[in-house]
């Protein structure tokens, strides 16, 4: 079945059931950014990859709304699929709505699954289309009934992590967690988000690809913690620490029925964002309804000393396997094939080979020259190119360790740079410089570390139209809540333990793409008659490659970063490098 005969095949369910618009988001029961396969749904009916977008269907247009991360894979993807591409102007905004409130009629229909939508959204999607006699209803699946072989729900082993590793056992967080409840006046938490969850119950897996997560479900009250899970996943060792800890082991399906079976007149706390509509819905009226954002989700951004000092060694790890990469690279390019594919492969074998390492921490973004241009690319057969010794090479990759979770861009030469490139890499390497080294006073936003990151390039004129940065778990999702680094003003303050990507970046359609990117861990700085002040320690231990740079357009703080960090990653992986891996590494980070 082509994409053009999917889509004829939604609008026929919709013309036999009187909806005039069908809205499939990116997402599951677990309000994921990255979804098992058998919810990749947008992928399933449009034929789009990107993990970040909605597809709207009405009777005379068919669009996929995401943002500047995916507008020219998008272009390429829906051609000739029926479907159309809409450029978000806000990422991750549902633009959507007022596109729909603009254009339907009055006692129009618009449809969705609410297994695949948040509560927030929902609630939004009824306030603003309710008021205009649109009907709203959220129990449409219109892809079930045309999709054939539709993959299974995921059925990998899953295991407990001990407090060796991640600092705080089951007992405590479940503790810590239900004293907040308190403080809510909260007598239950229902918790679907996949990340927390594995937090709260030391739990890991592999059900969704590159995130060590496994599909689950909690109903934590004060005397109970319920978790839904298939339990055959989990060893009987396992399962026994649990029970110890007092965790009741429940069917993964059975978590609808423990909801609607909540006792009148409790009151139960919920993450709009992070909870399904569909689960919403099963809840008593009789019960009372506390939404804001998960405990669990402030508690997992701040990292213990122990999780700390696992990353700091799984960064020199990690570290090892980038320098020897480009080594590799260096002394290859030219004079053997390479490609796109073969370089990520390359990669892979050199993080395989390091103590701890799981796989990768999302897919790897291996894109030379014009495909650097395209913020999440990620090479295909049909895609792939061969590197020459010319032009451009950017890598974004990460690697999940037992001991923690990496994420690191590098853009190197590979010969023959116009002065527009090296201007261009200069003034990324000066904004992840200002952005990873910024002093700032409590209860800074990431938004004010997105403008001091984005100001040197908007003293050129130049912008980019991603996000500068997002929080990383530990051994856990390489994107993570609940504060992030960019242009909307989210009300989340920047706490010590945090731990952060810098990445600006700039990008030059079928020419070159240029993104630097340290992940960093929030400090003490100082504190004074002003207040308590902040900054960042840079954990990402790997070489920024100089032979871009245009030291004129630089100032001497950030010629000092430069050459003391480079200096630091030598000491700091020296140790663990060859003879002759250490003596290039020494000859690329003299300073400049």
């Amino acid at each position: 079945m082509t994409y053009k005969e999917r889509l004829e095949a939604i609008r026929a369910q919709m013309k036999g059931e009187g909806v005039s618009a069908y809205i499939i988001p990116s997402a599951d029961p677990h309000i994921s950014e990255y979804v098992p396969d058998r919810y990749k749904c947008i992928n399933f009916a449009s034929g789009f990859t990107g993990s970040a977008g909605t597809l709207v269907i009405t009777e005379d247009f068919a669009g996929l709304w995401t943002d500047a991360r995916y507008f020219v894979q998008a272009k390429e993807q829906l051609t000739d699929t029926g479907f159309e591409l809409v450029k978000l102007n806000v990422q991750n905004a549902p633009e959507y709505i007022q596109w729909l409130a603009e254009r339907l009629d009055n006692g129009a229909v618009v449809a969705f699954d609410a297994k695949l939508i948040s509560v927030q959204l929902a609630q939004l999607l009824e306030q603003q289309l309710l008021p205009l006699g649109t009907e709203v209803i959220s129990d449409k699946d219109y892809l079930e009934p045309i999709w054939q072989d539709r993959p299974s729900l995921p059925t990998a082993p899953a295991f407990l992590v001990g407090k060796n590793i991640v600092g705080e056992s089951l007992s405590s967080k479940l503790t810590r967690l239900r004293q907040s409840l308190k403080k809510y006046r909260a007598d239950y938490n229902l918790i679907s988000s996949l990340d927390d969850l594995a937090w709260l119950f030391n739990l890991r897996g592999s059900d969704v690809k590159c995130n060590p997560v496994v599909l689950n479900f909690a109903l934590i009250s004060q005397d109970k913690a319920l978790l839904f899970v298939d339990g055959t996943k989990l060893s009987e060792s396992d399962r026994m620490q649990l029970q110890e800890a007092g965790v009741e082991l429940q069917p993964y399906d059975l978590i609808e029925r423990a909801l609607a079976n909540l006792p009148a007149a409790s009151t139960i706390f919920i993450d709009p964002k992070r909870n399904c509509f569909a689960l919403y819905k099963q809840l008593p009226t009789s019960v009372g309804v506390i939404q804001n954002t998960n405990p669990t989700t402030f508690f997992k951004a701040i990292k213990n000393e122990v999780e700390v000092a696992h990353t700091r060694e799984t960064m020199v790890k990690d570290g090892v396997a980038v320098t020897r990469f480009f080594k590799w690279l260096e002394e290859n390019v030219g004079n053997t094939e390479i490609t796109e594919l073969s370089a990520e492969e390359q990669l892979y074998q050199f993080r395989a080979a390091q103590e701890g390492f799981v796989g990768p921490s999302f897919d790897t973004i291996a894109g030379y020259k014009a495909h650097g241009a395209l913020p999440h690319y990620r090479a295909t057969e049909k895609s792939n190119v061969a590197l020459k010794a010319d032009g451009l090479f950017l890598l974004d990759s990460g690697g999940q360790y037992q001991t923690g979770t990496t994420d690191i861009t590098r853009v190197v030469s590979l010969g023959n740079l116009t002065e527009e490139e090296k201007t261009d890499y200069t003034l990324v390497l000066k904004g992840m410089i200002d952005g990873s080294t910024a002093h700032f006073p409590k209860g800074t936003r990431g938004y004010q570390i997105d403008a001091i990151t984005r100001k040197p390039l908007w003293d050129y004129a130049r912008n980019y139209g991603h996000g500068t940065g997002h929080g990383v778990g530990f051994f856990l999702n390489v994107h993570e809540g609940p504060h992030v680094f960019n242009p909307t003003p989210t009300p989340v303050d920047i706490e010590l333990g945090m731990i952060s990507s810098v990445e600006p970046g700039i990008y030059r359609p079928d020419r070159y793409g240029i993104r630097i990117e340290n992940l960093v861990l929030t400090v003490e700085d100082e504190v004074n008659e002003f207040g308590e002040f902040y900054t960042f320690e840079h954990l990402t231990v790997a070489l920024i490659d100089t032979a871009p740079v245009k030291k004129e357009l630089l100032e001497d703080h950030h010629i000092n970063w430069l050459n003391n960090y480079n200096q630091q990653v030598v000491e700091k992986l020296g140790p663990h490098l060859s003879e002759s891996e250490l003596n290039w590494l020494k000859e690329k980070a003299k300073a400049i």
